[in-house]
């Protein structure tokens, strides 16, 4: 997208436009951005910033991203990156908050971390969605107004991925038959609980351990839904501590079977998966509409 000087240059009007002046830049470092941005960690003489920027293929990306972290960072539950401001510069949109410092965790990370997660989804709301759309990880997410967090799930999430799938030829119609089948007895195998604030994209890439030794969010995909699915979520790619689990129950204990309906909630990172990379994400998808 830009040569080495290029995105220095690009990175220094992206500093000016959203300080209001041009800081004393003292290190620059290329980072890990992601599968699809482009990130720099940049140390200046007022503080050090974590910038990302791609070439704006993604319309409002950026700008959904910083609403959600500023829609987290208010509850005062989490530690979340400070956003400065984001944009377009030469063809390329950017996103400029805090960086991050991070340090080694605390005895209690995990169990910290489990309470103040419940505390989240305890942010309630009478209908579930946003007044926005945002993104999970390059794919638009719509988030459109339900007063049932099943038919939410259903349509905003589901139904959108799997209709991608098939129109991209990545799910062929005989499975797409079989998840429209699967969806009519959906309401009757999960529970429809009050709408929770939720990250929307928790999984272990987006934790991070702040300068204190406690939890800290990133990259989130916020929405008002259903907490299940979140800890769902949570499980993808490993999991987490099991002292997590524990004391998120004990702060905001889930109906039972709980386990059981995991794989129900993770059809959706599964289908956004199958639409980022293919490989063996459809194979596990094929496996839970075979079993339901």
């Amino acid at each position: 997208m830009f040569q080495s000087t290029d995105q220095y240059h690009f990175i220094e009007s992206v500093l000016f436009e959203t300080l209001g002046f041009q800081p004393e830049v003292k290190e620059f470092q290329f980072i890990y951005g992601g599968n699809f941005n482009l990130a720099a960690k940049v140390i200046t003489a007022e503080g050090s910033y974590f910038i990302k920027w791609n070439q704006g293929d993604h319309e409002g990306m950026f700008e959904s991203e910083a609403r959600s972290l500023n829609r987290l960072r208010e509850t005062g539950i989490l530690t979340i990156p400070i956003v400065h401001g984001y944009g377009q510069r030469n063809d390329g949109a950017y996103l400029m908050m805090d960086f991050l410092e991070t340090s080694a965790q605390r005895p209690d990370y995990w169990a910290d971390f489990g309470r103040k997660l419940a505390q989240l989804h305890h942010v309630s709301n009478d209908r579930h969605g946003l007044e926005f759309n945002n993104y999970i990880g390059a794919l638009p997410q719509k988030n459109d107004w339900m007063e049932s967090g099943i038919s939410f799930f259903i349509e905003n999430r589901l139904k959108v991925q799997a209709g991608r799938a098939l129109y991209e030829g990545k799910l062929s119609s005989k499975l797409h038959d079989q998840f429209l089948k699967f969806c009519e007895k959906l309401p009757n195998l999960i529970p429809d609980e009050p709408a929770a604030l939720l990250h929307g994209d928790l999984w272990s890439g987006n934790v991070m351990t702040g300068s204190e030794g406690a939890v800290a969010l990133v990259d989130p995909a916020t929405y008002f839904g259903l907490r299940e699915a979140e800890l769902a979520f949570t499980t993808m790619f490993g999991g987490f501590d099991t002292s997590f689990y524990t004391s998120y129950y004990e702060a905001f204990p889930v109906e039972p079977g709980f386990n059981e309906r995991i794989p129900l909630y993770n059809l959706y990172p599964l289908l956004v998966h199958v639409n980022l990379f293919a490989g063996g994400y459809l194979t596990a998808v094929e496996r839970i509409l075979r079993k339901y």
